[in-house]
């Protein structure tokens, strides 16, 4: 029976990469797009779930049971969850699905995840992590507290969550979104249909799972910390129904992303491999301590509309806010060069560099003591063949000299003019949301009329850049891919 959770796991990883569904994008977007349209998208989750919990316990299919509220452990662990989701780049099951797209950083997330979660459950920090946990409460919903039936917080969610949908569809149909260029089969879903895909997914989840004597629905750190430590002890306790579901995870993502051209190895740069890993670890310390990560307590206890699954998510959004203030700025320089203007700009500086080399290295073979004294420039961007002389590098270290700095040519990463009115951003390389963050900071030193052309590979991408110009009224011109997980825009102002 737990092979049903594998294949379980295998359809939600392919809804979840044709959907870009990520909670951490959703709770991000409120701050730095200023919209609730993704969030949304969560809302439709919880709905179905709500309905679908309901009815099913109604029928007397399931019976779930939901723990004394843990205030302490809820709020702390939640927010270093929200932070570190935005360091990571992922949610639980983002990191999960983007480890399928080939994301070596979220590869690096996810091991730091999964250890770290495998360390305060079952490891040397479970006493740690009981410490605030054992701090209950006497609550557990908010309907068994004021003593009415599920059935009306449910119904009242839905119909907000209607209106809500409603409300974003006929924003679209005013404001079209752009669509990539290709073949129908490998369109992304919208993400209004993955998330009622993922809700329906979720309630399935319980009666699959509660065959299997595990009396929980979607779960995702519980799960990644009995695969770390299946692969450490070989516990056959430990490859249960929910071990298959985010392997399955994996396995559909994977799948799905290859099929549409979407799968690369994509590695990170140091900078972003650190915050991957640190991210990874506040993760899985933050989903122990509040005992669910953006599934176990955004989707599932929020559905049953406990006390932990709705300060949960509250405190998850508190902590991406703070990340979000703190890391979540413009990674290039965005201010536009004239490329001519540049590139002749370079060729004199290398002109007065070469003569300058040449002077130093002409003086110094003749005396080498005369680096001593004198003030003199000296080019510091690039080595000489003299400059691998001990002599020479003490001399010059040793001397007053006055360093000559000189403007480069701007670099492939910086915004740069290409043609009249038209200027080119590549991000290829950048986690998101950094290829928006950065389309957002170069479109703010553009006229009205000028084009931005962005080179990205960020799959989640290919989503909020054509709606973001869609709310800013921009136009988009083309949008294709330029290979496997790769892909150019062209915007205009």
């Amino acid at each position: 029976m737990i092979a049903t959770g594998l294949g379980l796991g295998i359809v939600l990883g392919i809804v979840l990469q044709r959907g870009r569904f990520c909670v951490t994008g959703m709770l991000r977007d409120i701050f730095t797009r200023k919209t609730f349209r993704p969030l949304t998208a969560l809302l439709i989750v919880i709905s179905i779930q709500a309905i679908g919990v309901a009815a099913l316990t109604a029928a007397g299919i399931i019976t779930p049971k939901v723990s004394n509220f843990a205030p302490a452990a809820v709020i702390i662990g939640s927010l270093l969850f929200g932070i570190g989701i935005v360091l990571a780049g992922g949610c639980a099951t983002g990191t999960w699905f983007r480890s399928g797209e080939g994301l070596v950083g979220s590869w690096l997330a996810l091991a730091g995840y999964a250890v770290s979660a495998a360390a305060m459950k079952t490891g040397p920090l479970s006493g740690l992590n009981d410490a605030l946990a054992d701090r209950t409460i006497n609550a557990t919903t908010i309907p068994q507290t004021l003593g009415v039936s599920p059935w009306v917080f449910a119904i009242a969610l839905s119909a907000l969550t209607a209106y809500l949908t409603a409300f974003y569809l006929r924003r679209e149909k005013q404001r079209p979104i752009a669509q990539l260029r290709r073949h129908w089969t490998k369109r992304s879903l919208h993400l209004y249909t993955a998330a009622v895909l993922v809700g329906l997914i979720g309630v399935v989840a319980w009666p699959l799972s509660a065959a299997t004597g595990r009396n929980s629905g979607l779960g995702i750190t519980t799960p990644s910390a009995d695969t770390v430590n299946y692969l450490a002890t070989a516990n056959p306790e430990s490859l249960n129904w929910g071990t298959l579901l985010v392997l399955g995870i994996l396995v559909g993502s994977f799948v799905a992303a290859k099929f549409a051209g979407e799968f690369r190895v994509r590695v990170p740069d140091a900078v972003t491999s650190v915050r991957s890993v640190v991210g990874g670890l506040l993760m899985g310390v933050g989903a122990a301590w509040a005992g669910g990560c953006t599934v176990g307590n955004g989707m599932v206890q929020t559905s049953l509309f406990s006390y932990k699954g709705w300060v949960a998510l509250l405190f998850t959004a508190v902590g991406v806010y703070i990340a979000a203030k703190i890391w979540l700025k413009p990674t290039k320089n965005v201010s536009p060069v004239d490329a001519d203007l540049a590139a002749l700009d370079a060729e004199l500086d290398a002109e007065l560099d070469a003569e300058l080399d040449s002077e130093l290295d002409a003086e110094l073979a003749q005396n080498p003591s005369a680096g001593f004294g004198s003030p003199r420039s000296v080019n510091v961007n690039k080595p000489t063949g003299a400059d691998s002389d001990p002599a020479l590098k003490l001399a010059v270290a040793a001397s007053p000299v006055l360093l000559k700095t000189r403007p480069q040519e701007p670099a492939a990463s910086e915004l740069r003019e290409v043609a009249p009115g038209k200027f080119a951003l590549d991000t290829l390389g950048a986690v998101c949301p950094f290829p928006l963050i950065d389309a957002r900071a170069a479109m703010a030193q553009l006229e009205r009329g000028q084009t931005l052309v962005l080179d990205f590979d960020c799959t989640q991408a290919t989503e909020t850049i054509p709606e973001w110009a869609a709310d800013e009224g921009y136009t988009i011109s083309d949008f294709h891919a330029t290979g496997d997980a790769g892909w150019t825009i062209s915007v205009t102002k």
